[in-house]
């Protein structure tokens, strides 16, 4: 969701044939690439891999992680964590997960490259001047790999596809079979780096007799007196002007809410773990529950790290009963839902949307509210 070698089995990777790959055009990248390959990489051990990937993002030294084909685990492992979260958040299937690595393989080595052939940047080898968006998009990964998400999606048949195939219906690449001997590292990747996402298999929503009474006591469509409109159209990313945290609010809220704010129009990233939303590593950004956790172990109170589990923190309380610091969810079930926010009174929420959306605060008007727990 392999063999590890000091020396990578029958394929070589130079660091000197890294180096010019990375500053040749696309086309000749794909040209030394197929030269240097006597065939596909096989015998990958995906256990070995996973281990391997698990140790690198739980803060394991690159030159300690060996995977069979690559060379900069450091550098490619991150990368290939964006690909695979920023899929799983637009629901694409695994298979597309595996295209994407694959692609991404061939064209730059996972490598967010600055050059290529003409005006080629980043993870895919995306022009600007073919409509993949600006240079500064394209060199951001998870941008890019929503732009190969979707043009992949646009391909007619594209899950029946061999992953070559459906690589290069998008890419349109003059070596359209160089793609296939990075399927089962691809395979091997995907599956490793989607263990590591709390719930990325998407468990089926639970039935409603899992309910308990607090949940259920919850529910019944009731919102409360203040429903955020009199702050009118709230511009993502931005705090309404007039907005201050209540006078009243419980001291830890005031502190998850503040925090919660200063990540305001960061973008959202599936996975993302919210310790450095501002930073450069997409996966340091936040998601709609990890925005929450963060936001309260700055207040010093610890919270769980899904959607799933945090609908059983603290207590149950009525939607008509919202106090600053309490945290509303929606979509799915009342028993499991799918996404959460935090209450900042005045009828406002904050919260990390969905992939492409800023952390923004919007109007509890907006909010189909399943269940609230406060927390403090």
């Amino acid at each position: 969701m392999k063999g590890i070698a000091a020396g990578i089995g029958v394929v070589v990777l130079s660091p000197l044939l890294l180096a010019g790959t990375a500053m040749m055009m696309a086309s000749s990248s794909e040209a030394s690439t197929t030269a240097a390959f006597s065939g596909c990489l096989t015998g990958i051990d995906t256990g070995e891999v996973t281990k391997e990937v698990t140790k690198l993002l739980d803060g394991a030294d690159g030159k300690d992680v060996h995977i069979q084909g690559l060379d900069l685990p450091a550098e490619q492992i991150p990368n290939a964590q964006t690909i695979v979260a920023t899929g799983i958040s637009l629901d694409v299937p695994k298979k597309g997960q595996v295209i994407a690595i694959a692609t991404a393989m061939q064209e730059s080595r996972l490598r967010n490259l600055n050059s290529g052939d003409r005006d080629s940047l980043g993870l895919f080898q995306q022009r600007p001047s073919q409509g993949w968006g600006t240079a500064q998009q394209i060199r951001d990964p998870v941008y890019a790999s929503e732009q190969f998400y979707k043009r992949l999606l646009k391909v007619d048949g594209w899950q029946q596809m061999k992953v070559t195939q459906a690589a290069q219906a998008v890419q349109k690449s003059g070596y359209p079979d160089a793609y296939a001997q990075w399927e089962d590292l691809a395979t091997a990747l995907q599956t490793a780096i989607a263990k590591t996402f709390p719930n990325a298999d998407k468990d089926e929503p639970a039935k409603d007799s899992t309910k308990d009474k607090d949940t259920e006591a919850t529910t019944g469509g009731c919102t409360p007196d203040q429903d955020g409109t009199s702050f009118g159209r709230i511009p993502e990313g931005s705090v309404p002007k007039g907005y201050k945290i209540p006078k009243d609010a419980d001291p830890k809220a005031r502190k998850a809410i503040e925090w919660a704010m200063h990540q305001l129009g960061t973008q959202y990233q599936w996975g993302g773990t919210c310790t450095d939303s501002h930073g450069p590593d997409p996966m340091g950004r936040c998601d709609c529950s990890s925005l929450m956790q963060q936001a309260y172990a700055h207040a010093d109170v610890k919270l769980t790290r899904t959607t799933y589990t945090q609908v059983n923190e603290g207590k149950a309380v009525s939607a008509k009963d919202l106090k600053p610091g309490d945290l509303i969810f929606s979509r799915g079930t009342a028993a499991r839902p799918e996404h959460v926010g935090m209450y900042m009174g005045e009828g406002l929420v904050i919260e990390a949307p969905r992939t492409s959306k800023p952390v923004r605060i919007t109007p509890i008007k907006d909010w189909d509210i399943l269940a609230v727990r406060r927390v403090l």
